[in-house]
């Protein structure tokens, strides 16, 4: 075994935010009522003002709605292993690690570290194959250990390990699966996506006719928000089949679709105001990132808001917090 360390904070910050996270919206009197209703046929200027919808050029071809399902392996070229664990770093240019666990310990941590960036703590499940892990902070120098638990908070470091990441395509982490966002060929909201996609003409309008579905067939769920356990991993299938959902089954639904329309897509969780929320961040060719306010312009929208666009009271964007106090933290 490794050398014994305490992990408390950055456990206790994943635990306190995934409880958090799964109860955003579910305080504050009016502002979380307006969150839990439901979107009209379209969201429209949510901020006021701009169109109500995408105007696609009725002459051009239909997009290729064709679910693009990216496939994580794990190659066994580059790896480090102890204690039952390993890690391997074999695609560590295409935006990902593997890593797996094949011991008798029920709480093992993978923690993944970039030079200057944040820390991105994860659950790991034992005895079952390589999972995939995203580089989400880009290019550059990482670490990356597990953990597995000894007593209490404290945990043994069972393999460690420096990667360099050149990731020669920097949407590669944002159009693949991961424990937040998981997904597989078979997957029914991949299917459903490109069932929502079909007949656009464009990105633009597929990122809108998926968004207005989610929107529109997805609620706030109080009682999941206020019983749901630390810990908490999104079922993007679950969320469609139930029709209810929190703020990180919204945005990992939203995520899946989109990622499998080959439109990148980036699973953030920060603040909201003082809320910690979930929300997503899309990229449109030509315009960038979309992640400042709640409008639609007719040519793009600016912060892709799931949770608050589901809302039937959409004049106010302080529900939530406005364009200006949404803080991203972590990108998945």
């Amino acid at each position: 075994m490794g050398k014994t360390v305490s992990v408390l904070g950055l456990c206790t910050l994943i635990a306190v935010s995934i409880v958090v996270l799964s109860a955003c919206g579910g305080s504050g009197g009016d502002a979380a009522n307006s969150i839990g209703g439901k979107v009209g046929d379209l969201i429209g200027g949510v901020a006021g003002g701009g169109k109500s919808t995408v105007d696609d050029d009725p002459d051009a071809p239909d997009r290729d709605n064709t679910p693009r399902v990216l496939v994580d392996t794990a190659d066994g070229t580059a790896t480090v292993g102890g204690d039952g664990a390993t890690v391997d770093f074999s695609h560590a240019q295409d935006g990902y690690i593997m890593a797996k666990y094949e011991g008798d310990n029920s709480k093992v941590k993978i923690q993944i570290t970039k030079d200057g960036g944040e820390t991105y703590t994860y659950d790991i499940q034992g005895n079952t194959d390589f999972a995939g892990f995203p580089l989400s902070q880009g290019s550059g120098n990482y670490s990356v250990a597990m953990f597995l638990n000894v007593e209490g908070d404290k945990y043994s470091q069972a393999c460690a390990q420096a990667v360099e990441a050149d990731i020669a395509d920097g949407f590669q982490p944002f159009l693949r699966p991961n424990q937040y966002c998981d997904y597989s060929s078979s997957t029914r909201s991949v299917a459903k996506g490109a069932e929502v996609a079909q007949g656009s003409k464009s990105d633009l309008k597929t990122i809108e006719n998926v968004f207005v579905y989610v929107t529109g067939n997805v609620e706030y769920d109080y009682d999941k928000a206020a019983t749901v356990q630390s810990g908490y991993v999104p079922n993007v299938d679950e969320t469609l089949s139930s029709g209810k959902g929190i703020c990180f089954d919204y945005a990992s639904l939203t995520t899946c679709m989109l990622r499998t329309q080959g439109i990148p897509c980036q699973l953030v969780v920060g603040y909201a105001g003082e809320a910690y929320h979930a929300w997503i961040s899309v990229h449109v060719e030509g315009v960038g990132w979309v992640a400042n306010m709640i409008q639609f312009d007719g040519d793009q929208w600016t912060l892709m808001d799931p949770t608050f666009a589901s809302s039937g009271d959409t004049a106010d964007p302080n529900a939530v917090g406005d364009g200006e106090h949404y803080n991203p933290v972590y990108y998945y």
